[in-house]
């Protein structure tokens, strides 16, 4: 599909911002929902994170706005301020000389800078729910001229109980808008929330090919909980990782994290109670290899991206297999290759193996040995005298360093 034939409809910017991109041919995500977009059709898209989603909400939309009327047209809702972000930077890319302006707004940034930016008159905006309600309120922002409203990661923001919001949102637009949903899973809640504010939607529905799930390796270790620091920071140093870590409530995160840094492991954190400044900090540090473990909770790395990033680890197994989908998804983005560790105990084990069925993924045991992460059968090859290569059994009573 060299030449995308929907491509070359498209306005010469875009054309030109696909070709800079060194994009060849759409993703699947990219290839179905762009059509019914541009046909103004309200579209329910589930696509694995990583697969191009940014883009295939943003080309029909920025195509159908008239960088001539000086007025909101399109309107993008997302669950966080990293991600509300992250799409920001997208739409600039894409609307290089267009003369279509965009701009952002999220909470926790000073809203008088923020009421400044609407003066410019943009075109299309991207926010965090309570910041956009705040300013209608304040009746800075007028939605009487929005066609497009789509909201990212749809399943994060109805369980974040912002579901009210988005419907605020929405239906302060004209019956004649359009509504989109995107999002790498999509709940029954969403379909539900859906059928109230759509009118003969499309629902897509993606998978990653089998070509795409081979490039991402899923592995695991099985220990004592008591000793999954010391799993965690044997991993990050023998393998010199930069991985990003998921950890399940804030309590289990801070005392994962004074471990790993007492026993002198570079590290940063992000929990829900990091400050904008703190969280820009931490990633920034990352970002920058300053660290080599970012550390965090499922609410604080949502909408978190960090392009090539090789590796997250599982400290915390999630409870479901869609939370394991959007933690994964991190790794192995646009076809690339990456690795998904869980660091797992006997119980655990059983859960993993289901997530494993009911994703349709491939686990492989590890044990660390030697220096190395190795298979099972692999470790039985060396001598069991070797000393201090292998992680703490049930019966030691104190971790080997």
């Amino acid at each position: 599909m060299e030449n995308w034939s929907v491509l070359s409809t498209l306005q010469p910017f875009l054309q030109e911002a696909w070709q800079e991109a060194g994009f060849t041919t759409p993703t699947k995500v990219q290839e179905q929902a762009v059509p019914f977009i541009l046909e103004g059709k309200d579209v329910i898209a589930e696509s694995p994170t990583g697969t191009g989603k940014t883009v295939a909400y943003l080309l029909p939309i920025l195509e159908k706005i008239d960088p001539k009327k000086e007025s909101i047209q399109a309107v993008i809702l997302a669950p966080s301020r990293e991600l509300v972000m992250q799409i920001f930077e997208e739409i600039q890319k894409w609307t290089k000389g267009s003369g279509i302006t965009p701009a952002s707004f999220i909470g926790g940034a000073n809203i008088k800078r923020q009421i400044e930016k609407l003066k410019k008159r943009p075109q299309i905006i991207v926010g965090t729910t309570g910041r956009l309600i705040e300013l209608m309120k304040m009746k800075k922002i007028k939605m009487h001229d929005v066609k497009t409203i789509v909201v990212d990661e749809v399943d994060q923001m109805i369980a974040e109980n912002n579901l009210q919001s988005v419907n605020d949102i929405i239906k302060s637009t004209l019956k004649e808008r359009q509504v989109v949903f995107f999002s790498a899973t999509v709940s029954k809640e969403a379909e539900e929330a859906a059928g109230q504010l759509m009118t003969k939607s499309e629902l897509i529905r993606i998978q990653k090919d089998k070509q795409e799930l081979a490039k991402v390796e899923h592995i695991y270790f099985v220990c004592e909980r008591r000793d999954k620091i010391d799993v965690l920071r044997r991993i990050i140093r023998m393998e010199e990782l930069k991985a990003l870590a998921f950890v399940n409530d804030i309590e289990k995160l801070s005392e994962a994290a004074s471990k790993l840094a007492y026993r002198g492991l570079s590290l940063a954190v992000l929990d829900g109670e990091s400050s904008k400044r703190e969280r820009e900090a931490a990633i920034k540090d990352f970002r920058a290899d300053k660290v080599s473990l970012l550390l965090a909770t499922d609410v604080a790395a949502r909408g978190l991206d960090i392009e090539g990033l090789k590796d997250v680890i599982h400290f915390d197994l999630p409870d479901e297999a869609s939370q394991y989908t959007h933690r994964s998804g991190r790794t192995g983005r646009m076809g690339a290759s990456g690795r998904v560790i869980s660091i797992v105990t006997e119980r655990e084990e059983r859960h993993l193996k289901q997530i494993a069925r009911e994703l349709g993924i491939r686990l492989e045991k590890k044990t660390l040995f030697s220096g190395k992460m190795v298979d099972k059968d692999q470790r039985s090859k060396f001598s069991s005298k070797s000393k201090g290569n292998n992680y703490p059994k049930k019966n030691n009573k104190k971790l080997r360093k």
